[in-house]
């Protein structure tokens, strides 16, 4: 399993459009082949900060996702909302 944290920064007053955009984009995701479960957060420091934790069964499903996303359009349709560029980082599980 890998685990992907996404950070979408947006615009001043942005952040709960797009969680409402994501009630609905995000059962796609949740139904993607390989996606094992997406968490929606918001910063608690900063309300227009939203961020999604994502565990696929391996990095190339989400890779896949992300190529559909782009193929479908979802850069553009959010891409008004963002204040700057989506941050994404990969974890790496311990066993401690």
């Amino acid at each position: 399993m890998d685990t992907l944290i996404l950070t979408f920064p947006c615009k001043p007053g942005s952040g709960q459009v797009l969680l409402e955009a994501f009630k609905t984009a995000l059962v796609d995701t949740r139904g993607y082949k390989g996606c094992i479960s997406v968490t929606t957060y918001m910063s608690a420091a900063n309300p227009d900060d939203i961020v999604l934790i994502q565990e696929w069964d391996n990095k190339t499903s989400q890779a896949n996702y992300m190529q559909w996303r782009t193929d479908t359009g979802m850069p553009e349709q959010l891409g008004p909302l963002l204040g700057g560029p989506l941050k994404e980082e990969w974890l790496v599980p311990h066993s401690i």
